[in-house]
């Protein structure tokens, strides 16, 4: 039986590569249901300044067809405490790049309290979506 019941994570999830796979497939290894949000066209623009490339709906139903995905949310802002009671998840699923900072070590304090755990994936060494915009824009 898989540790966690409901597991969260979110993401742009722009131009699709294995990298997303890899995390999504990890998160659903240690979970029954795996809700993902992804990260709205004007949360990107605010929190990242750039326009995805591919659509909104296009990049949900992309993480739709996903087997590892048994459900996706819109993420319209960037509370996790509102995620967290909405969907009754008992993890969230964050990058490595974020264990240890101010921010998660704080949010996994808080969490705890009402009854969420936090799990660090590793990320995809040699992939991301930054990366392949730049290769677009070079070639």
């Amino acid at each position: 039986m898989k540790k966690y019941k409901i597991g969260y994570t979110t993401g742009v999830y722009d131009m699709f590569h294995i990298g997303h796979l890899n995390i999504l497939k990890r998160a659903k290894e240690q979970c029954q249901y795996l809700i993902v949000g992804v990260t709205t066209d004007c949360l990107c623009l605010e929190r990242k300044n750039k326009m995805p490339i591919i659509s909104f709906s296009d990049r949900c139903e992309i993480v739709k067809a996903i087997k590892y995905v048994d459900e996706v949310v819109p993420q319209e802002n960037m509370d996790k405490f509102e995620a967290i009671r909405k969907y009754h998840v008992d993890v969230v699923f964050v990058g490595s790049d974020w264990q240890g900072t101010p921010s998660w070590l704080k949010y996994e304090k808080e969490f705890k309290k009402l009854g969420c755990d936090v799990v660090y994936l590793s990320h995809t060494d040699g992939v991301s979506s930054t990366m392949l915009r730049e290769k677009i824009t070079q070639d």
